[in-house]
């Protein structure tokens, strides 16, 4: 029986395995999904060695830059991202490499497409980390300007504190890339001045569980569109799927 997982920590909000275990039901396959959820990412090989059979599996927060020094192999895109939420298991005899790719971007780009039809407003990325940069270079091939906004201030990114209503009504995508929001914790949002937020704001979650996020609630109330991160996840499932299976 093949089996399949998702690194990750914590692992209470995913959907991964129940998409997944449906995937197995529709196709009539034997097939299982487990979640590996490690408090440290060193005890990936330990945890790898003892599964039996694994063909692949996902990474999310806050592996997905860390896994990399696991890897034997790296796709050019995710390489070039820094940013890896895929790893295919390639057995040739008694070698096993680990290879890894970053589906994210076309998750992401796919969803952001049909949610801003042909606006091409700059933008805004909430959050540094792994998805993060799935996220800019989605925004990059689309041709659309952006900023990162963080807690600590850097080099050609804003902090939260900076965003003035100037900045807010100059920047009308703006991308959640943080776990702010996440079940259980679904009470966070991000620290934005939220009020300078319009009918022309388009909010995009990453977070998909809750279905709508405080983040969305207080973008929505200003007139913004918004949008969750389910319909990447099952993007880039499937393209997970793909790359496991060889399709």
């Amino acid at each position: 029986m093949n089996t399949y997982g998702i690194l990750g920590y914590p692992l209470g909000h995913s959907f991964s395995k129940k998409y997944f275990e449906e995937k197995f039901t529709e196709l009539n396959i034997e097939a299982e999904f487990l979640n590996f959820e490690l408090p440290s990412i060193q005890g990936l090989p330990n945890t790898l060695k003892e599964t039996k059979n694994l063909k692949g599996f996902c990474v999310t927060i806050p592996y997905k830059e860390e896994v990399i020094q696991f890897l034997d192999e790296i796709d050019p895109l995710a390489k070039k991202l820094g940013a890896v939420n895929s790893v295919q298991i390639i057995k040739n005899g008694d070698e096993t490499k680990l290879k890894g790719f970053n589906t994210d971007i076309f998750g992401f780009q796919e969803s952001l497409k049909e949610f801003i039809g042909e606006n091409r407003p700059k933008a805004l990325i909430l959050g540094t980390g792994g998805a993060s940069k799935a996220v800019a270079g989605g925004l990059e091939d689309l041709g659309i300007e952006y900023k990162f906004v963080s807690r600590s201030a850097k080099e050609n990114q804003f902090t939260y504190e900076q965003l003035t209503q100037e900045i807010m009504e100059n920047y009308k995508l703006i991308v959640n890339c943080s776990p702010l929001g996440t079940f259980p914790k679904d009470d966070t949002c991000p620290n934005l001045p939220y009020q300078h937020l319009s009918e022309e704001h388009f909010l995009y979650d990453l977070v998909y569980n809750p279905a709508e996020t405080l983040f969305m609630k207080k973008g929505a109330e200003q007139g913004a569109k918004t949008h969750n991160g389910l319909k990447m996840l099952h993007l880039q499932a499937e393209k997970n799927w793909e790359i496991w299976n060889e399709l």
